[in-house]
Formats: structure tokens, sequence, C-alpha cells
């Protein structure tokens, strides 16, 4: 008897070995694949059972993934999104042809070096500045603002900002300008307001939504929320930016908010997931875009899910945008109050189970990307065409 168990016992870890070996020696193939009729190159993940199944048995750090086609390594991002410790995610940029296919290759080699990303997502929170937390990549830079900046409005200090709205800062550089802009404007105030040749700040926020911000459409009036309370920076970068600011409760319904932030690299548009819960059922979520002066042009297309205002800042073209499920639309229109500065393109919704998630972003012309409104509108209607169609990856083990 005595024999049998130890015979067993050897035949389980002879099996238990082989199961880890042959774990160990797999690598997988990967087909993404886009329905489109033009040329994408995005931000794609495999998360879940596939990557479970990928990396079950080998070191996350030696995986690497080849471009079949190119023979050229990707560069890669691993996320853990919840923050508990495990790896959630795993980031790479794929570049996929109109109406077409690209496959690649997942091997473990930690002698391929580790392809470095020529462009970067970033995010962080900014004390330096009182506390803006601010975002970017190789296209758009964002902020808004936190408690500091609201507490100076309110004690009539310096430096104070009351707004939930987002700022946009107009970059005409692939390169990081948020690190640098700051630094310079510690040494000398208003740095980032003055065009040094990488662009600037001249956009207003006001009591406006800005680019994204958002609020609760009731009786002809906007609500909205004060700054953001706290923050969590999530990941940095470099194909991604993640975060979430959150919010005190705000406005008769007492709404718990959270906004979940996301940015990849070569999109002019930033991810919102509003996450929220309120002691009573809301009416609606809102989202909007400043209108300043008014004498810009506004296109609204429910149909397509898309919301534009274009207007000229200091003589040059800007165009900011909404992108969303036009499913969960239920009005969009102009709303110019009395009150200066607080005149907005609302995008009014109907969110579902706790949650609405909508892109908000811009094209500067210095930048080079848009000269005008119908370059624009060829962004967004592009943007939600993405949104619509996603690429589709499939996974096969070898």
């Amino acid at each position: 008897m005595r024999n049998d168990k130890n015979l067993l016992k050897c035949l389980l870890m002879f099996f238990s070995f082989s199961i880890l070996a042959s774990a160990q020696n797999k690598t997988a193939k990967i087909t993404v694949k886009n329905n489109l009729d033009f040329a994408r190159k995005e931000v794609v993940s495999i998360k879940g059972k596939s990557l479970f199944n990928i990396v079950l048995g080998k070191k996350t750090a030696d995986l690497r993934i080849k471009n079949e086609g190119t023979a050229a390594y990707v560069v890669l991002q691993w996320a853990d999104n919840n923050q508990d410790g495990k790896l959630d995610e795993l980031l790479f940029l794929a570049d996929v042809p109109a109406k077409g296919k690209t496959k690649y290759t997942i091997v473990f080699d930690k002698s391929i070096p580790l392809p470095e990303s020529a462009v970067t997502a970033y995010s962080r929170f900014v004390p330096e500045r009182t506390d803006d937390y601010a975002w970017e990549n190789d296209k758009v830079a964002f902020r808004t603002y936190g408690p500091d900046a609201q507490e100076r409005v309110e004690k009539k200090l310096p430096e104070g900002t009351l707004t939930s709205g987002i700022d946009l800062w107009l970059k005409r550089t692939d390169k990081p300008i948020i690190n640098k802009w700051y630094a310079e404007n510690t040494k000398s105030p208003g740095y980032y307001h003055i065009d040094h040749g990488e662009g600037y700040d001249p956009y207003q926020v006001g009591l406006s939504r800005g680019t994204g911000g958002i609020g609760i459409w009731e009786a002809n009036s906007l609500s909205v929320s004060q700054n953001f309370v706290g923050y969590k920076t999530i990941t940095a970068g470099p194909l991604r930016t993640v975060f979430e600011l959150y919010y005190a409760p705000w406005t008769y319904y007492e709404v718990n908010e959270t906004k979940r932030i996301s940015l990849d690299i070569g999109s002019n548009f930033s991810k919102f997931e509003i996450l929220y819960k309120s002691n009573r059922p809301l009416p609606n979520l809102a989202t909007g875009i400043a209108l300043h002066d008014n004498k810009g042009e506004v296109k609204i297309n429910k149909k397509e899910g898309w919301f534009r205002y274009a207007e000229k800042m200091d003589g040059v073209f800007l165009g900011e945008g909404i992108v969303t499920n036009p499913k969960i639309v239920a009005d969009a229109f102009t709303d110019v109050p009395e009150t200066k500065g607080g005149s907005n393109l609302l995008v009014v919704t109907h969110p579902k189970d706790n949650k609405l998630v909508y892109y908000a972003g811009f094209a500067w012309q210095k930048s080079g990307q848009v000269e005008d409104a119908v370059d624009w509108d060829t962004l967004l209607q592009k943007q939600a065409k993405l949104l619509a169609n996603p690429l589709k990856l499939t996974i096969k083990g070898n």
C-alpha cells in the first residue's frame, strides 16, 4: 500500500511538472482585425482569461509581442487597473490596414530588448501649482482643479480656481510638456499662457464645463459639482494613462461622483467614465463644451453621437468635441444663461447602471492636425466610427 501511495505521488508530481513545462513552452498568435475602410493605429488590450492562459507559469517580464508583417517588436504596457497587486491587462499598439488584419506573435524571451515608445501618454497630480491634475499625450493636454484651488477662491487668495470643468492646453509638439510648463511657470508665473514654440494655455473654463465636464440639467438650469476632493493615479503610461478623480456629494440628489479618465497615445480624445451613486434617481447626466464668447459654430449630430464647437482662439482655429453612444443621448442644445462665462453646448444623456461613458477632446490648427471645421468634423466622424467598430482580437495558443 505504501509503495502504491509513493507511486501515485510521483505520477502526480510528474503530471503537474509536465503541465507546467508545456505551459512554459507555449506561445500565442494574435490576429487584430479592422472592419473599417481606413487604417488604424490604436492601443488594444489582452485581459481576462486570455491573458491568464498566456502568462500561466511564465514570467511576465519576459513577454514580447512581434508584428509578423514587419518582424518588429511592439511597445507594451502592463496595467493593474484595481491596484490589487495583480496584473489585469496587457496593452500594445496595433497597426492594422483598412479592411484588413495584422498578425502578432507572443514569445517569452528576456534576451529580446523591450522597445520604448517615442511618444507617451502621461498624467500626474500637480501640487506645485496649487493642486491641478494634468494629463497629456502626443496630441493634446488637459487639466482640472482640486480642493486647494477652490479654497483659494473662497478665501480670496491668488491662484484660485473654482470649477469642475476641463481645461485644454493647446500643444503643437508631440513631446511631453506638462512637467516643463509647470516648472517654467514656477520660475516665471504665467509662462504657459504664452506660446514659446510648443503651444500655450489660452483656454478659459470659468463657470462653463470646459470640454467634457458634467452636470444635471433640470428646470432649464445646469447644476454642477465643485473641484475634485481626491485623486488616484492608476497608470501613467506610456501607451495609456488612467486616473480617477473624486468629488464631494453635490446637488439635491447627493451625487457621489468618480471620474475615471484615460488617454491613449495618438488620440485627440480623453475617455471619461463617470461612475456615480445618488440618494435619489437622477433625471439625467449632461456633459458639455464651453461656448466662450458665443461667436463660434455649433454642430449637433445625434444620429452618429458627436457634438462639436468650432471657434477662433487668438485668431487660430480650435475645434472641441464630444463623442458618445447615440443610444443614450436624450437631447443636445446650446445653453446661454445670463451669467457671463457659463455658456455651453450641452449633451443630455440617460446613462445606464450608474455609469456614463463619453469621449471629449480637441484639435488646434497650429498643431498641424486640422486646418478648419471640415477637418475637425472628419476627425469626429472617424472617432464615432472607431467607437462603434472596435478592433477585434483573436488569440490562439500554439
